[in-house]
């Protein structure tokens, strides 16, 4: 799938140009094998064979929006547009 935007900075930061500053230091790696995941995957039910991703999609006015879990709280948030993954964001939405 094509990577699209890159809401967050960090995470844009990450994508673009490898530097992690703005992300968790111990979540760096976690983000870029879901980054990689996303950009490799042909399908969205390719990611979710992931162990511990729980890759799902969010309900209510996030309808539209799923969500992969990095660690705790903190997912990496996107929507899927044809074949592109796009409005991507590092958030904690609880």
């Amino acid at each position: 799938m094509l990577l699209g935007k890159v809401l967050h900075k960090g995470l844009k930061r990450l994508y673009e140009d490898d530097d992690g500053s703005g992300l968790p230091r111990h979540s760096i790696r976690k983000i870029k094998a879901i980054l990689a995941a996303l950009e490799f995957a042909d399908q969205l039910s390719e990611i979710a064979t992931f162990p511990g991703w729980k890759l799902h999609a969010l309900k209510g006015n996030r309808k539209g929006t799923f969500s992969i879990t990095v660690t705790g709280n903190w997912r990496i948030t996107f929507t899927v547009q044809g074949n592109a993954v796009t409005n991507l964001n590092f958030e904690d939405y609880h």
